[in-house]
Protein backbone atom coordinates (compact mmCIF):
# COMPACT_ATOMS: atom_id res chain seq x y z
CA UNK A 1 0.00 0.00 0.00
CA UNK A 2 1.69 3.51 -0.63
CA UNK A 3 2.05 6.29 1.63
CA UNK A 4 -0.12 9.64 1.53
CA UNK A 5 2.83 11.14 0.07
CA UNK A 6 3.42 9.20 -3.03
CA UNK A 7 -0.48 9.02 -3.51
CA UNK A 8 -0.83 12.33 -3.45
CA UNK A 9 2.48 13.24 -5.61
CA UNK A 10 0.70 10.73 -8.31
CA UNK A 11 -2.30 12.46 -8.25
CA UNK A 12 -0.99 15.94 -8.49
CA UNK A 13 2.76 15.70 -9.79
CA UNK A 14 1.68 17.31 -13.08
CA UNK A 15 -2.00 18.89 -11.74
CA UNK A 16 -0.07 21.10 -9.68
CA UNK A 17 1.28 22.77 -12.33
CA UNK A 18 -2.57 24.52 -13.52
CA UNK A 19 -3.88 23.66 -10.32
CA UNK A 20 -4.90 27.05 -9.11
CA UNK A 21 -5.52 28.14 -12.67
CA UNK A 22 -8.27 25.05 -12.69
CA UNK A 23 -9.36 24.82 -8.89
CA UNK A 24 -10.20 28.13 -9.03
CA UNK A 25 -13.65 28.70 -10.03
CA UNK A 26 -15.05 26.07 -7.61
CA UNK A 27 -13.42 26.10 -4.33
CA UNK A 28 -15.57 28.60 -3.35
CA UNK A 29 -15.89 30.40 0.37
CA UNK A 30 -11.48 30.46 0.75
CA UNK A 31 -11.38 34.25 0.26
CA UNK A 32 -14.09 34.69 2.82
CA UNK A 33 -12.05 32.55 5.39
CA UNK A 34 -9.03 34.53 4.67
CA UNK A 35 -11.05 37.33 5.44
CA UNK A 36 -12.10 35.80 8.68
CA UNK A 37 -8.92 34.91 9.89
CA UNK A 38 -8.03 38.63 11.29
CA UNK A 39 -4.76 37.63 12.91
CA UNK A 40 -3.31 40.29 15.64
CA UNK A 41 0.00 41.92 14.70
CA UNK A 42 2.76 39.23 15.19
CA UNK A 43 0.36 36.53 14.78
CA UNK A 44 1.74 33.43 13.51
CA UNK A 45 -0.99 31.54 11.42
CA UNK A 46 -0.45 27.76 10.21
CA UNK A 47 -2.46 26.17 7.37
CA UNK A 48 -2.87 22.35 7.19
CA UNK A 49 -2.74 21.23 3.34
CA UNK A 50 -1.37 24.54 2.06
CA UNK A 51 -0.87 22.47 -1.66
CA UNK A 52 0.30 25.53 -3.88
CA UNK A 53 0.41 28.02 -1.22
CA UNK A 54 -2.15 29.53 -2.96
CA UNK A 55 -3.80 30.30 0.56
CA UNK A 56 -0.92 31.53 2.05
CA UNK A 57 0.07 33.86 -0.06
CA UNK A 58 -3.05 36.07 -0.47
CA UNK A 59 -3.34 35.87 3.44
CA UNK A 60 0.10 37.04 3.69
CA UNK A 61 -0.91 39.57 1.54
CA UNK A 62 -3.95 40.26 2.86
CA UNK A 63 -2.52 40.45 6.77
CA UNK A 64 1.34 42.05 6.64
CA UNK A 65 1.79 42.02 10.43
CA UNK A 66 1.46 38.57 10.53
CA UNK A 67 3.84 35.03 10.07
CA UNK A 68 2.47 32.54 8.35
CA UNK A 69 3.33 28.76 7.98
CA UNK A 70 2.41 25.80 6.13
CA UNK A 71 2.49 22.19 5.80
CA UNK A 72 1.68 19.52 3.61
CA UNK A 73 2.07 15.60 2.82
CA UNK A 74 3.02 16.07 -0.81
CA UNK A 75 6.64 17.06 -1.66
CA UNK A 76 5.66 18.06 -5.69
CA UNK A 77 3.04 20.71 -3.89
CA UNK A 78 5.64 21.95 -1.85
CA UNK A 79 7.95 22.48 -4.37
CA UNK A 80 5.27 24.40 -6.67
CA UNK A 81 3.95 26.43 -3.40
CA UNK A 82 8.23 27.48 -2.59
CA UNK A 83 7.99 29.16 -6.33
CA UNK A 84 5.20 30.89 -5.95
CA UNK A 85 6.21 31.92 -2.60
CA UNK A 86 9.81 33.05 -3.83
CA UNK A 87 8.13 34.95 -6.76
CA UNK A 88 5.92 37.14 -4.90
CA UNK A 89 8.71 37.98 -2.32
CA UNK A 90 7.66 36.39 0.36
CA UNK A 91 10.22 33.77 1.79
CA UNK A 92 10.49 35.98 5.07
CA UNK A 93 7.20 35.81 5.85
CA UNK A 94 5.66 32.27 4.63
CA UNK A 95 7.80 28.61 5.67
CA UNK A 96 6.08 25.60 4.18
CA UNK A 97 7.28 21.99 4.83
CA UNK A 98 6.40 18.39 4.43
CA UNK A 99 4.02 16.72 6.67
CA UNK A 100 0.92 14.45 7.50
CA UNK A 101 -1.68 16.65 8.55
CA UNK A 102 -2.77 13.97 10.91
CA UNK A 103 0.40 13.52 12.96
CA UNK A 104 2.27 16.50 12.51
CA UNK A 105 4.50 18.15 15.09
CA UNK A 106 4.56 21.83 14.96
CA UNK A 107 7.66 22.27 17.18
CA UNK A 108 10.14 19.78 15.08
CA UNK A 109 8.77 21.55 11.92
CA UNK A 110 8.92 25.42 12.75
CA UNK A 111 10.00 25.44 16.37
CA UNK A 112 6.64 26.55 17.99
CA UNK A 113 4.11 24.63 19.79
CA UNK A 114 1.37 26.46 18.76
CA UNK A 115 -0.55 29.24 16.56
CA UNK A 116 -2.86 31.92 16.42
CA UNK A 117 -4.77 30.87 13.51
CA UNK A 118 -4.87 27.14 11.93
CA UNK A 119 -6.92 26.79 9.03
CA UNK A 120 -7.86 23.82 6.63
CA UNK A 121 -9.03 24.85 2.94
CA UNK A 122 -10.38 22.37 0.79
CA UNK A 123 -8.08 19.19 2.39
CA UNK A 124 -10.30 17.43 4.81
CA UNK A 125 -12.30 16.00 1.69
CA UNK A 126 -8.71 14.43 0.29
CA UNK A 127 -7.70 13.09 4.17
CA UNK A 128 -9.28 9.68 4.93
CA UNK A 129 -9.17 9.98 8.67
CA UNK A 130 -10.45 13.81 8.50
CA UNK A 131 -11.40 13.96 12.21
CA UNK A 132 -7.71 13.30 13.27
CA UNK A 133 -6.49 15.94 10.79
CA UNK A 134 -9.21 18.46 12.52
CA UNK A 135 -7.97 17.27 15.98
CA UNK A 136 -4.44 17.81 15.46
CA UNK A 137 -5.42 21.22 14.28
CA UNK A 138 -7.30 22.23 17.21
CA UNK A 139 -4.56 21.01 19.83
CA UNK A 140 -2.25 23.26 17.54
CA UNK A 141 -3.68 26.27 18.65
CA UNK A 142 -3.06 29.10 21.28
CA UNK A 143 -5.17 28.95 24.42
CA UNK A 144 -6.85 31.96 22.62
CA UNK A 145 -6.75 30.19 18.80
CA UNK A 146 -8.99 28.98 16.91
CA UNK A 147 -9.49 26.98 14.08
CA UNK A 148 -10.94 27.96 10.49
CA UNK A 149 -12.36 25.41 7.99
CA UNK A 150 -13.85 25.33 4.22
CA UNK A 151 -14.59 22.27 2.19
CA UNK A 152 -17.22 20.51 0.01
CA UNK A 153 -20.85 20.11 1.44
CA UNK A 154 -23.49 17.92 0.86
CA UNK A 155 -25.36 19.95 -1.60
CA UNK A 156 -28.51 19.00 -0.30
CA UNK A 157 -29.87 22.21 -1.83
CA UNK A 158 -28.76 21.75 -5.81
CA UNK A 159 -29.78 19.85 -8.30
CA UNK A 160 -29.82 15.69 -7.75
CA UNK A 161 -28.22 16.21 -11.38
CA UNK A 162 -25.42 18.72 -10.52
CA UNK A 163 -25.04 16.95 -7.44
CA UNK A 164 -23.88 13.69 -8.87
CA UNK A 165 -21.68 15.33 -12.03
CA UNK A 166 -19.99 16.92 -9.04
CA UNK A 167 -19.42 13.89 -7.32
CA UNK A 168 -18.53 12.06 -10.16
CA UNK A 169 -15.48 14.76 -11.21
CA UNK A 170 -14.24 15.05 -7.37
CA UNK A 171 -14.18 11.46 -7.49
CA UNK A 172 -11.26 11.20 -10.04
CA UNK A 173 -8.86 13.36 -7.46
CA UNK A 174 -9.99 11.31 -4.59
CA UNK A 175 -12.03 13.63 -2.76
CA UNK A 176 -15.06 12.96 -0.95
CA UNK A 177 -17.28 15.61 0.32
CA UNK A 178 -18.02 15.59 4.14
CA UNK A 179 -21.04 14.97 4.21
CA UNK A 180 -21.23 14.34 7.90
CA UNK A 181 -19.47 17.61 8.62
CA UNK A 182 -21.69 19.55 11.03
CA UNK A 183 -22.27 16.08 13.21
CA UNK A 184 -18.67 15.31 13.47
CA UNK A 185 -17.43 18.47 14.04
CA UNK A 186 -19.79 19.46 17.29
CA UNK A 187 -19.07 16.25 18.66
CA UNK A 188 -15.17 16.78 18.02
CA UNK A 189 -15.22 20.38 19.18
CA UNK A 190 -16.89 19.15 22.21
CA UNK A 191 -14.56 16.81 23.39
CA UNK A 192 -11.84 19.15 22.55
CA UNK A 193 -13.26 22.04 24.55
CA UNK A 194 -14.12 23.96 21.42
CA UNK A 195 -17.14 25.91 19.94
CA UNK A 196 -18.71 24.85 16.40
CA UNK A 197 -19.94 27.89 14.23
CA UNK A 198 -20.49 26.35 11.37
CA UNK A 199 -22.42 27.67 7.70
CA UNK A 200 -23.58 26.69 4.52
CA UNK A 201 -22.60 28.52 1.74
CA UNK A 202 -24.12 28.38 -1.66
CA UNK A 203 -27.22 25.85 -1.06
CA UNK A 204 -24.85 23.70 0.61
CA UNK A 205 -21.93 23.26 -1.42
CA UNK A 206 -19.67 23.69 0.71
CA UNK A 207 -19.33 24.19 4.22
CA UNK A 208 -17.42 26.95 6.59
CA UNK A 209 -16.59 26.46 10.17
CA UNK A 210 -14.85 28.44 12.71
CA UNK A 211 -13.78 26.07 15.78
CA UNK A 212 -12.76 28.30 19.25
CA UNK A 213 -11.68 27.38 22.05
CA UNK A 214 -14.04 27.34 25.27
CA UNK A 215 -11.79 26.07 28.20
Amino acid sequence: MIGAAERMDRLYRSQRLIYDFTRRPYLLGRSALIEGLRPAPGARVLEVGCGTAWNLIRAAERYPAANFYGLDVSPAMLETAQQSIDKRGLGARIVVCQADATSFDPLVLFGYQSFDRVFISYALSMIPDWLRAVARAMGATTSEGSVHIVDFGRCDELPLAFRTLLHAWLDRFSVKPLVEFEREIVLLSQTHGFSADIVQLYCGYAMHAVLTRTR
